[in-house]
């Protein structure tokens, strides 16, 4: 009974367990690590779009010129700045061309605009298909690692023939040990999804709502007092 006893532990269950249980408990291990990893990573860039996202809406509204944000922006690749210089840059090119009319400039910085939020998009969404696939495949994983330790446990007391709790109880245990590393990489990857998920989309509207309160501001410029941009272009 002490053997027994000095056996069920966590490392020696699963250093017992069958090779496919083995297999299933490696595959979850390392969802869960790149999980975290993701988890970590994307929860960094938000954070930091976020900011950056507020400190730039304040220096544009608070700016008298443009020209100087429009030169800052020309070789940053996240974020809202991209955005800005994609429809500062098409009011540009095309208030710089006669014979454009102030519908056809608007037109071409909407269409800029929505290509450039449309690019921010896909950036944001960058590795939520792999939470959300680790959040509602783990634990379907780990529960086939647990049927199969279980099938294994009740074909081994077929060959004894005396079954005592002691016999069954390791490789049950070792079975349900699966479905625990399943949910123990699901449970982070679903809330992160979630979390991840929601401020994605509350910075996409600021995005459009960016995008819209520029296009207020070009459409002043239009009929008003010219944007000077072409030292800048």
């Amino acid at each position: 009974m002490q053997a027994t006893l000095e056996h069920m532990t966590i490392w020696g269950l699963i250093s017992d367990a069958s090779l496919l249980v083995k297999a299933v408990m490696l595959t979850l291990l390392l969802a869960s690590l790149l999980s975290w990893f993701l988890i970590i990573q994307r929860s960094r860039v938000l954070h930091r779009q976020e900011r950056q996202m507020n400190a730039f809406v304040q220096r544009f509204r608070s700016a008298s010129d443009l020209q100087p944000l429009y030169r800052e922006t020309a070789e940053i690749v996240g974020g809202v700045e991209p955005i800005f210089y994609a429809g500062l840059h098409e009011f540009s090119h095309l208030h710089q061309r006669s014979g454009n009319s102030a519908d056809v400039v608007q037109q071409g910085v909407e269409r800029a605009l929505y290509v450039a939020i449309s690019e921010q998009e896909v950036q944001l969404e960058k590795g939520l298909q792999f939470l959300a696939t680790v959040g509602s495949v783990s634990p379907y994983i780990g529960l086939f690692g647990t049927v199969w330790g279980i099938m294994n446990s009740f074909l081994g007391l077929s060959q004894v023939q005396q079954a005592t709790l002691s016999t069954v109880a390791p490789g049950i245990a070792e079975a349900l040990i699966a479905t625990a590393i399943g949910l123990f990489a699901a449970i982070p990857a679903v809330i992160a999804y979630n979390r991840f998920s929601s401020r994605s989309q509350t910075l996409l509207t600021r995005y459009y709502a960016f995008g819209n309160e520029l296009q207020v501001r070009l459409h002043r410029t239009l009929h008003g007092a010219p944007l000077n941009l072409a030292a800048a272009a």
